[in-house]
């Protein structure tokens, strides 16, 4: 008697895969302790963990859709995560995501390596358009994010008159997500993978090794570039100010093999931020698109992402 014939698996599609991804991702970056942002260790600046699960959620399904322009997942994905939580949560995180979303989406089903995925992001930005622009732009509108003002070019209060990229680049020098699309996510490949896959060499062995290296990406970023969400709000000497105190907690968070001795030093410096007012939000949406890329490396190529610091659970 011949034995019941198994069921094939159930085949993922690409965008149930990405949405997953980027869920992932947001959710990740909270369970990591980031001096001056919010984590599962301390709520701040009127925001909660809870505000962010939410908000990560709702944006999920918006931003990984079939069929939509870079443009249009950000402004879905924006709409869903204002209605779910009633305030900014994710704007820069979504601007980040978009197009390592797109690339991935792109790619998916072919044979790639992390340089293709690479070129793939950079191909995406180049074919960006003024449609696009629009779409971020009322995005950015719907969020309101802080310390916004109004530009001399490329104003987000009016109608676009150039592609994203051209809006981006105007502001690349002063604003790191804008520095993004200006220079392919030079930052998320050449600064925040290498920082997440260093920590995951590190921790390997560890309980919560991805939280802690999380919390090595975070510093690797607040460490090396002025945070522009400080700088927005407090000034460049705060901006600078902020950070090259996280430099030296990043230094020697750098080369330990014990993070958790580390623990009092990143609370006492999340305590003395938040009762400053300061939020390190950028580089807070850099560390999530760098998880993110990471995830995505592992759908794309995961061959090159796997042992080298891939996140698949």
């Amino acid at each position: 008697m011949s034995g019941a014939r198994k069921k094939p698996p159930k085949k993922i599609r690409p965008g149930d895969a990405v949405r997953a991804a980027f869920e992932r991702a947001c959710l990740l970056e909270l369970e990591a302790l980031k001096p001056g942002n919010v984590h599962v260790f301390a709520d701040g600046h009127g925001m909660t963990v809870s505000d962010f699960r939410a908000s990560a959620e709702a944006a999920s399904a918006a931003i990984a859709r079939d069929g939509l322009s870079v443009g249009e997942r950000i402004a879905a994905a924006v709409s869903a995560s204002v209605a779910a939580v009633k305030c900014n949560t994710n704007l820069g995180i979504v601007l980040l995501a978009a197009p390592l979303v797109h690339a991935a989406l792109e790619a998916s089903g072919k044979a790639t390596s992390e340089a293709k995925y690479r070129a793939a992001v950079a191909g995406v930005l180049k074919g960006l358009t003024i449609e696009d622009a629009e779409h971020a732009f009322a995005a950015i509108r719907e969020a309101k994010p802080a310390g916004l003002g109004k530009a001399i070019r490329h104003d987000v209060n009016s109608r676009a008159t150039a592609t994203l990229v051209t809006a981006m680049r105007a502001v690349a020098k002063r604003d790191r997500i804008a520095y993004q699309y200006a220079n392919s996510f030079a930052d998320v490949f050449e600064t925040g993978l290498p920082a997440l896959r260093d920590g995951l060499r590190r921790f390997d062995k560890m309980d919560k090794a991805q939280a802690w290296a999380t919390t090595g990406v975070f510093l690797a970023f607040l460490g090396r570039y002025p945070d522009s969400h400080i700088l927005r709000k407090h000034g460049e000497k705060a901006a600078e100010q902020v950070r090259s105190e996280a430099s030296e907690i990043a230094q020697g968070f750098a080369h330990t093999d014990e993070p958790e001795r580390m623990a009092w030093v990143l609370t006492a410096f999340d305590t003395e931020l938040k009762s400053r007012g300061i939020n390190p939000g950028t580089s807070a949406d850099l560390t999530v698109a760098t998880l993110l890329a990471a995830s995505l490396l592992d759908i794309v190529a995961p061959r090159t992402a796997g042992r080298k610091g891939g996140l698949a659970p």
